[in-house]
């Protein structure tokens, strides 16, 4: 009761976190996948190094993002997220002047290194405020995604065509500005949930902890955020690749990049209002689905059609997928858990991510084409498809329960829940 008494104004909190994650997912990650054509020629980067690059930045999420958590629990999630951002913008700095690859390719980890401070003790903030509406906040919180892919889609190509072969580098320093702006941003309206929350989860024991780890269902969750992370990165890297590559022009990709991040503005917090009342497996294996449809559709021909199809498709699935995932993750386990949970689900999507460039950037190397590389990522969502059908099934009980005075945490399983 008090709690909800101390809550800060919803809206300017959601706002927050949108811009949180369009700098440190839109700009930091997806962002790469527009600047890499003229990044590649000007620097004279093979396809496999652009894969290193954005696998190193993936890496440092990987190794960093329990480590954001427990900075978030101990310190507290506006500390954590605030240390994040300057990091990121840091990062941003030092990309726009870099020329050796051993250099860039440290900037690349930093981004990473920042984006695991700030993005999970965002969204962790959000989901302990505002637990009745957790769908919609975190639904909004994605849309940032798509704000920054929409972004990205236009702003990059406009600085190019103003500044020539150093637009990229233009690009990289007006992302340093937006991540200085949300860090002033965060410093002036975002407020720490009440300190039990975040205390009682950061200091649970260990052997407690391994009762979320362990949850099927939490691990069946976190699995699927992986394979999400992983599909979702490759497509974001190499498809505008992929389409200059079949002969189309940049501008033309950067476009259908846009259209897809406005569309995906919306998605989030669409699906997540639909998965309210038709259930959040229902949406997700729904949206997951849409999303295999989407990336088939490249392999089958490279027209524009087939291109724009893709786009479209994608932008108005994808975020959904991640606003239903990751709120799902939240759903399984009692409030002052999220942290932990989350932090865990989050570590598999780091991890998709961290394989995903590696492995298409290997492949597209080693076959001279993208269709084997996207032909491989059809077949990764295709198992996460599989796993969206065990989360229809999961019951509405929590997967690990609020604890009874003076007794561990309970840990159900779907069995036991039944």
């Amino acid at each position: 009761m008090s709690q909800s008494a101390m809550r800060p104004n919803m809206v300017i909190t959601v706002l927050c976190g949108t811009l949180t994650s369009l700098v440190v997912i839109g700009f930091a990650r997806l962002a790469y996948g527009v600047i890499l054509p003229a990044m590649r020629a000007d620097l004279g980067l093979s396809y496999q190094q652009a894969g290193i690059l954005s696998t190193v930045t993936a890496l440092c999420y990987v190794c960093f993002v329990l480590a954001g958590g427990l900075a978030a629990a101990r310190w507290g999630a506006k500390a954590s997220i605030m240390f994040g951002m300057l990091t990121v913008a840091a990062g941003f700095v030092g990309l726009a002047f870099a020329a050796n690859f051993w250099l860039i390719m440290t900037l690349m980890g930093v981004l990473g290194f920042g984006t695991a401070f700030a993005f999970a003790p965002m969204v962790a903030l959000l989901a302990t405020w505002f637990p009745d509406k957790r769908g919609l906040v975190i639904g909004c919180m994605t849309s940032g995604v798509g704000l920054g892919v929409l972004v990205s889609g236009v702003l990059v190509p406009f600085l190019f065509a103003a500044f020539g072969e150093q637009g990229w580098r233009v690009s990289w320093g007006v992302f340093a500005g937006a991540a200085l702006f949300v860090a002033v941003m965060i410093a002036l309206f975002v407020r720490n949930p009440p300190k039990a929350t975040a205390s009682e989860a950061g200091h649970l024991p260990a052997d407690k902890k391994w009762l979320i780890y362990r949850n099927p269902r939490v691990l069946i969750v976190a699995t699927t955020y992986g394979i999400i992370g992983m599909s979702y990165i490759v497509q974001t890297v190499f498809m505008v690749s992929f389409m200059v590559e079949s002969g189309h022009s940049a501008a033309t990709a950067g476009s259908y990049m846009a259209m897809m991040g406005l569309m995906s503005i919306a998605a989030g917090p669409l699906w997540g209002w639909i998965s309210d009342f038709w259930g959040r497996g229902n949406a997700l294996a729904t949206c997951i689905f849409l999303v295999i449809m989407a990336m088939t559709l490249p392999l089958i021909e490279q027209s524009l059609p087939y291109f724009f199809f893709h786009f479209l498709v994608m932008g108005a699935s994808i975020n959904g997928v991640f606003a239903m995932i990751q709120t799902s993750a939240t759903d399984q386990v009692a409030p002052r858990y999220i942290p932990i949970a989350f932090s865990f689900a989050t570590l598999f999507f780091a991890f998709g991510q961290f394989l995903g460039p590696a492995i298409a950037g290997w492949l597209i190397e080693t076959t001279g084409g993208f269709t084997v590389a996207f032909s491989f990522t059809v077949l990764v969502l295709s198992v996460g498809f599989g796993l969206t059908l065990l989360i229809r099934r999961f019951p509405k009980e929590l997967a690990v329960g609020e604890p009874s005075v003076g007794a561990p945490p309970s840990a159900e399983g779907p069995a036991e829940a039944k």
